[in-house]
């Protein structure tokens, strides 16, 4: 069944204000050290307009037990933990805690760990703001390493158009249907 106009422009609007987000890079990010509520503050105000899920300081201090992120020091959180919360908060909807911090150790054996922040969430927003014709205007990959970040995007990307147009199109289902 087609979709309907106002549904169509329900999509456009949200891909639009999806061109429009624009995520820290590394040197953007605090540089000093934040207590719990404020990292939550500060990573669900940076993730909110993309429709992440919010963390939450049980989420956070589930990350810290399973070694998923350093535990703090003196209960303060430093850039680097910073960074691995946007990470994980960008790619747990599709990747388990395991393989976001396996993948993340991966890409930073090759790399510094804000060289390789900046080029994930470069690419991110490079994906978001050509989101209409991103199948037509991959980024060139050098290493498995560029391979690896690019396919971790598209992955989050497909999450939330997925989620994003089911919503959209959501109908309640009559008993005969269900």
């Amino acid at each position: 069944m087609p979709a309907n106009h106002n549904e169509y422009e329900q999509y456009e609007k949200w891909e639009e204000k999806l061109k429009t987000v624009d995520l820290p890079l590394w040197s953007e990010l605090p540089k000093f050290e934040l207590y719990m509520d404020q990292v939550t503050a500060l990573v669900n105000d940076t993730l909110g307009p993309i429709g992440v899920e919010k963390v939450t300081p049980a989420m956070i201090n589930n990350y810290v037990k399973h070694k998923a992120i350093m535990a703090p020091v003196k209960k303060k959180y430093q850039t680097m933990q910073i960074a691995d919360i946007i990470l994980i908060s960008l790619l747990k909807p599709v990747f388990s805690l395991e393989t976001i911090r396996h993948g993340i150790d991966q890409v930073t054996a090759n790399i510094y760990p804000q060289q390789a922040y900046d080029r994930f969430i470069k690419r991110l927003m490079f994906s978001f703001k050509n989101l209409a014709n991103r199948a037509g205007q991959a980024i060139e990959e050098k290493n498995l390493n560029d391979k690896l970040m690019q396919v971790a995007v598209n992955v989050i990307i497909d999450q939330l158009q997925s989620k994003v147009l089911l919503r959209i199109i959501e109908k309640p289902l009559t008993k005969i249907e269900k």
